[in-house]
């Protein structure tokens, strides 16, 4: 089992910059949700974006902790859109 704030955790310490909240979605402590907002997306098709973000989280995801992790990933320009939408 791996806790919310340690997958947020794991996630900053790839990509400091990142605005990152993640969501339990079963209550058992290994099906999350995160969304990201990160500059280091710019220029990065949507398949990059989520290979950094899973690169980030390959331990925990090697160990069983963390069994699925389903990502949102945004510029923060695309965050910004997508909040006035």
């Amino acid at each position: 089992m791996i806790r919310p704030d340690q997958v947020e955790t794991l996630i900053k310490q790839a990509l400091p910059e990142a605005e990152v909240m993640v969501q339990d979605l079963t209550g058992t402590q290994d099906h999350y949700q995160a969304t990201i907002v990160s500059p280091a997306f710019e220029g990065l098709n949507l398949v990059k974006q989520h290979q950094l973000v899973y690169k980030s989280v390959n331990s925990a995801m090697a160990s069983g902790e963390l069994h699925a992790l389903a990502l949102k990933t945004y510029t923060p320009q695309q965050w910004q859109t997508a909040q006035q939408a």
